[in-house]
C-alpha cells in the first residue's frame, strides 16, 4: 500500500507544471490580447485564444488548465471592451464559445489525469505481484555474485510465464529457471505453482533428478487448474535446475526441455556445457521419466548465464534469431549487473525495442578466493545485501 501511495504521489508531482512551461500559454494569451487590441477592425485574432487552454493539458493538470481557460475568457472580455464593447452579438458568441471549449478541455484533462493515476496504480500492483511471485534475487549467495533480468512481452506487464529462483542449501546454492508455455494469467499461475514447489522441495531432495520429479508431480497434480478451453492438455513448462557447491567447482544440472546455460570465462571464451534434457514438465504421458544429471566445471572467475527461450528466439527485422553466445563473448569479464545491462540494451536493439515472448536471464559469477575474503571483510563493517536487477 505504501508503494502504491508513493507511486501515485510521484505521479501527481510529475504532473506539476514547471514555471517555464506555464509561462508559455500565459505568454500566448498576452501576445494574442495585445495583437487583437491593436489590429485593424477587420482583423479578428481573439479566436486564437483557445490555443492556450488547449495546449495546457499536455504538461499540467485540470486545475491549471481551468485557470488558463479562465484567463483566456477574461482576455476575450478585455478585447471586446477595447473593440466596441460587449453589446456586439458576434463578440458574445465568441466569449460563450471560448468558455465552452475551455470547459471541454478541462474535462478532457481531468479524465486524462484519472487514467494516468489508474495506470500508475496498475503498474505498481504488477510490480508488487512480481516481487511476491519472484522474490528479488540477492546480490550474493555463498560464493556467487548474482544479477537478473526480466523482460515481459505483454504491454504494461511486469510478469509473465518465465520464472526463476535461487536458494541456499546445505553446502551450496540451488537455482531454478524455467518457462511456462503460453501467456496470460494461466501462465503466471503455473509459474507461481512451480516456484512454490521449488522453494518447498529444494531443501528436501538430495539430488536434482529427485527435485525435478517433485516439480513434475506438482505440475501434473494441478495441471487441470491452468488449462484453457482453447488448449486442453497442452500446458507444460521447461525448467533447468542447477546445483552449485560452495567449495567444489563440479556443478550439477538437470534439464526438463530447457536450453543449456552458457559458461563465460576470461578471454572472451563462451562454452555450452553438455546437456541431456528430459521432456518438459507436464507433458502428457511423460510422467515417471528419468531425469539425467549432467556435470561440468564452474571455476572461480567464471560466469554462468541462464536464460529462457524468449532471449534466443528474439528476431530482428530480417527474421534472424538473437545470437546470444556470440554477443556475450565480448562481455565475459563484465560483472553480473553490468552484463545484464549490456544484454538488455543489445537484445532490445536487436528486436526493434519489443520482444515477441517473455525473456529472463540470470548471471551467476563464482567469485575468486581473494574477492570472497574481501567481501566477507566488507560484511563485517556493515555492508548489507540487496537485489541486483537490470
Amino acid at each position: 500500500m505504501g508503494r502504491l501511495l508513493s507511486c501515485t504521489t510521484g505521479l501527481r508531482r510529475s504532473r506539476q507544471p514547471s514555471h517555464a512551461l506555464l509561462l508559455l500559454p500565459i505568454a500566448l494569451i498576452v501576445v494574442i490580447t495585445v495583437a487583437a487590441i491593436r489590429s485593424p477592425p477587420d482583423v479578428h485574432l481573439a479566436s486564437a485564444l483557445v490555443i492556450a487552454p488547449a495546449l495546457t493539458p499536455s504538461f499540467a493538470g485540470p486545475r491549471t488548465t481551468a485557470l488558463v481557460g479562465a484567463l483566456a475568457v477574461a482576455s476575450e472580455v478585455v478585447i471586446g471592451e477595447f473593440r466596441g464593447g460587449l453589446i456586439n452579438m458576434n463578440r458574445i458568441v465568441q466569449i460563450v464559445t471560448l468558455t465552452l471549449l475551455s470547459v471541454i478541455v478541462v474535462v478532457y484533462s481531468a479524465v486524462r489525469e484519472r487514467h494516468r493515476t489508474q495506470l500508475a496504480q496498475v503498474r505498481t500492483v504488477a510490480e508488487a505481484a512480481q516481487h511476491v511471485l519472484m522474490w528479488p534475487l540477492p546480490e550474493r549467495l555463498g560464493p556467487l555474485l548474482i544479477a537478473s533480468l526480466y523482460l515481459a512481452a505483454e504491454d504494461e506487464a511486469q510478469i509473465g510465464g518465465d520464472f526463476y529462483a535461487a536458494t541456499r542449501c546445505e553446502g551450496g546454492v540451488r537455482v531454478l529457471i524455467g518457462d511456462v508455455r503460453g501467456k496470460g494469467l494461466s501462465a503466471i499461475g503455473e509459474a507461481a505453482l512451480l516456484l512454490g514447489a521449488f522453494r518447498e522441495s529444494a531443501h528436501r531432495h538430495v539430488t536434482l533428478p529427485d527435485l525435478a520429479c517433485a516439480l513434475e508431480q506438482s505440475v501434473h497434480r494441478y495441471a487441470a487448474d491452468f488449462e484453457t478451453p482453447e488448449e486442453p492438455g497442452e500446458r507444460f513448462a521447461t525448467a533447468l535446475l542447477i546445483d552449485i557447491p560452495d567449495e567444489d567447482p563440479v556443478t550439477r544440472m538437470t534439464s526438463s526441455g530447457h536450453p543449456p546455460p552458457l559458461l563465460l570465462s576470461s578471454g572472451h571464451a563462451v562454452t555450452v556445457p553438455s546437456l541431456h534434457p528430459s521432456p518438459p514438465l507436464g507433458v502428457p504421458g511423460a510422467g515417471g521419466t528419468e531425469h539425467t544429471l549432467d556435470v561440468f566445471s564452474f571455476e572461480p572467475g567464471d560466469t554462468l548465464l541462464l536464460y529462457t527461450d524468449g532471449v534466443i528466439e528474439a528476431r530482428d527485422a530480417q527474421g534472424r534469431f538473437y545470437p546470444l553466445a556470440e554477443r556475450v563473448a565480448q562481455w565475459t569479464d563484465a560483472a553480473p549487473e553490468v552484463l545484464m545491462h549490456h544484454i538488455r540494451r543489445d537484445l532490445l536493439a536487436h528486436a526493434g525495442g519489443r520482444l515477441g515472448d517473455d525473456a529472463a536471464l540470470i548471471a551467476l559469477h563464482r567469485a575468486s578466493a581473494v574477492h570472497q575474503r574481501h567481501h566477507h571483510g566488507a560484511l563485517g563493517h556493515g555492508t548489507g545485501r540487496g537485489s541486483v536487477r537490470a
